[in-house]
């Protein structure tokens, strides 16, 4: 499965809006994503586009494109919610990689540069006792709805 950042969708959507209608339309593409229902947020969905296609194509059609992968969370416990439906710990490990990476500016080879990027990650991993003493996710809640264990599934 595949899990679009739905802040990142939001925002694409709102970039084809007038500046006008920005914070209408914000309202009612996050409205979707507030809820916790999947049925709810799809319903949400069509009336989105039923109410901006002809004044919003572009942003409707980026909408739709997007919606199906933005809900996958929908999926999944309500307590995996909130930290399956962004990729801000993604972006912020890859900026940490980024940032590291151009110190060193040029690497003998691509083993090289994968090792300094695996370190990297190890150690922001090491480095938090916050991550040392807790879970990010819960595996008895998968287990309690069916969910395979993302660990053991590959795609």
């Amino acid at each position: 499965m595949w899990q679009r950042c739905v802040v990142h969708l939001e925002r694409n959507v709102i970039s084809y809006v007038l500046a006008s209608s920005t914070a209408e339309v914000a309202e009612d593409i996050k409205a979707i994503f507030k809820v916790r229902r999947e049925k709810t947020a799809r319903a949400l969905a069509e009336e989105f586009v039923e109410l901006y296609a002809k004044r919003f194509p572009k942003a409707v059609s980026v909408s739709e494109a997007g919606t199906s992968d933005a809900l996958t969370y929908l999926g999944y416990p309500g307590s995996h919610h909130a930290r399956l439906r962004t990729t801000n710990m993604l972006e912020r490990l890859f900026r940490e990689v980024k940032r590291r990476t151009r110190v060193v500016g040029v690497f003998l080879n691509e083993t090289s540069a994968s090792t300094l990027a695996t370190e990297i990650a190890l150690r922001a991993l090491r480095s938090s006792e916050e991550w040392a003493l807790k879970r990010y996710l819960t595996m008895d809640a998968l287990e309690a709805v069916g969910k395979p264990n993302p660990q053991l599934s590959r795609h």
